[in-house]
């Protein structure tokens, strides 16, 4: 008998832990639906590599999902959104994907006229796509870009909370912080783990903190529904993460970010 396609889990790919913040808020707007996720850190980070390299580890994952079988797919990853997803939809139109990019967009649509922050990483910086972004969208906002060279291996440590972390805040944040800073953007899905230690930090309740997860599971939300996807059940989905790696620290590590953020694996 054919599976029914709505009984299909919801695929998630990323080079390594970081697009756990985007399943975690998938997860809280589907609560009813399954999930595959599969980070791929036997060939992290995929930032340093050349785009087609990029592109061909990415169309590797998603191979791998398809074979699975899913019904929907979240390529929760910068990098290899601007390297893969335009040909992934052009290869497969039936599937609903959708990529990530910093939420650039929805901070200056909200800007009251202070500064805006991007942290991101160098390799999404000194991208074209990202520059790009920020002309379509900075308009006349104070829109400062901060490069955070090694803030998402406190991350992929499982380092949520370690004072370190306000050490490297000191170094390469601090200084572009100003009196009317008014939006952080967390420009890279690992940095949303390290959003409550970031608050504590600024000690400043009156400066938003965001990232593009939510919107990026909203919008998966809305095209799965759009195809007539969406499961019509009150039961609580399954989620299998899996990875490349065969170190099991890798799997640990993706437990304890999601048991962190209220999600646990039964």
């Amino acid at each position: 008998m054919e599976t029914d396609k709505k009984d299909l889990p919801i695929g998630f790919m990323y080079s390594g832990l970081g697009g756990l913040s985007v399943l975690i808020e998938a997860v809280r707007e589907m609560p009813s639906e399954d999930f595959l996720y599969y980070g791929d850190s036997a060939n992290a980070p995929y930032g340093t590599r050349p785009q087609e390299e990029i592109r061909k580890l990415t169309y590797a994952v998603v191979d791998k999902l398809l074979e699975r079988g899913i019904k929907g797919l979240a390529v929760a990853c910068n990098t290899a959104t601007g390297a893969a997803v335009r040909s992934l939809r052009e290869d497969h139109p039936d599937l609903p994907i959708v990529g990530i990019e910093p939420a650039i967009k929805p901070a200056v649509e909200a800007n009251k006229g202070g500064r805006i922050i991007v942290m991101a990483t160098p390799m999404t910086i000194a991208q074209q796509k990202y520059k790009d972004l920020v002309e379509r969208f900075r308009g006349d906002s104070d829109l400062v870009s901060v490069s955070c060279p090694g803030l998402m291996e406190f991350v992929e440590e499982g380092d949520l909370d370690d004072p370190e972390l306000d050490a490297f805040f000191d170094a390469h944040l601090k200084k572009y912080l100003t009196d009317d800073t008014e939006t952080i953007v967390l420009g890279c899905t690992h940095y949303p783990f390290i959003k409550p230690r970031l608050r504590k930090y600024l000690n400043n309740d009156r400066i938003r903190i965001i990232d593009g997860s939510l919107g990026t599971a909203r919008e998966l939300k809305r095209r799965l529904r759009e195809k007539g996807l969406l499961k019509n059940r009150e039961k609580e989905g399954r989620i299998i993460i899996e990875n490349s790696s065969d170190s099991p620290e890798m799997k640990e590590r993706a437990l304890f970010l999601l048991e962190k953020n209220g999600i646990r694996i039964k």
